[in-house]
């Protein structure tokens, strides 16, 4: 049975605006109202609560991310929730939230055993300390911290570092001028930009990513998804839009494909202060619902 969570966390954010806070922490409320959880509930999951964050304090520093240590502890909090679905059976669908829940996740899997990674997003989110200096916002550097290669206070929790190996993660969707495109792809197991998908078709590439995380060695494998991989004209309603994204149909199509496999996923930045008449809202839940509906059937 899938097991819904949400997990309304902006804390891995930059602020939009002086004295402002990013608004992704209200996207599991308007999913639901949107119908999100309603339509799960038809295909049989179950609602899973809600994993709070503490209260976004905007407390970067040199040598510190923002929201440092309410990340850590929102991550240990999200981890046991996580572990507690798994424990009973059930798989976990996480309903963020920024992208920042990826170390939660990372922690409650890396404690169970070697997992695999599926990193859907329209950015590679791999800053690091070894090649930017102005680390400070989680969100944009998840992937990184969730490989190991962050400050330790972040990629090593608890002593779990590295998450995921490097060599268990695949990452589709970022576009072709991403900064750590080339860095990325030379460090995890397979990169796959959009308009490669674009051009050979989400079928195509699910099938590539679901030999590259499905294989004996590995546990199994978590799906993230980042809904900014759409197209900016798609989905505006993101901390980052842009352009050179992927469409709905290619989104719904690589997810079931990988979803039925996998052990759990999270969805994470959309952002309702973006979205005032509720369309991009009502598109992610079609989307949702038509390409995770069979979240972890298969295994």
């Amino acid at each position: 049975m899938i097991a819904l969570v949400s997990a309304p966390s902006n804390l891995g954010l930059r602020p939009p605006l002086p004295t402002t806070v990013p608004g992704c922490a209200k996207a599991p409320e308007a999913l639901r109202d949107a119908g999100l959880f309603a339509r799960f509930a038809e295909l049989g999951a179950r609602d899973a609560g809600v994993v709070l964050p503490g209260r976004y304090a905007d407390d970067s520093s040199p040598g510190r991310l923002r929201n440092q240590s309410l990340i850590i502890e929102h991550a240990r909090r999200l981890a046991g929730r996580i572990t507690e679905i798994r424990t009973v059976g059930d798989v976990p669908l996480v309903i963020g939230g920024d992208c920042s829940l990826l170390i939660g996740a990372g922690l409650a899997l890396r404690a169970a055993g070697r997992f695999g990674l599926v990193h859907l997003d329209g950015h590679t989110d791999f800053r690091h300390p070894g090649n930017s200096p102005t680390c400070a916002s989680l969100a944009g550097e998840d992937l990184a911290a969730a490989i190991g290669r962050h400050w330790p206070v972040i990629a090593d929790i608890d002593g779990l570092g590295p998450y995921f190996r490097a060599a268990d993660v695949s990452h589709a969707g970022c576009r072709d001028e991403d900064e750590q495109l080339v860095e990325v792809s030379q460090t995890v197991g397979l990169t796959i930009r959009a308009s490669e998908i674009i051009r050979d078709g989400a079928v195509d590439a699910g099938q590539r990513i679901r030999e590259q995380v499905d294989r004996a060695e590995l546990d199994g494998y978590w799906l993230h998804l980042d809904v900014d991989i759409l197209d900016s004209a798609v989905m505006p309603a993101v901390d980052s839009p842009s352009p050179g994204g992927i469409d709905a149909a290619h989104l719904a199509d690589l997810l079931a494909v990988l979803a039925p496999r996998a052990v759990g996923a999270q969805v994470t930045v959309f952002d309702p202060d973006l979205d005032p008449d509720g369309r991009c809202a009502r598109l992610l839940v079609e989307i949702l619902a038509d390409g995770l509906g069979e979240l972890g059937r298969a295994r």
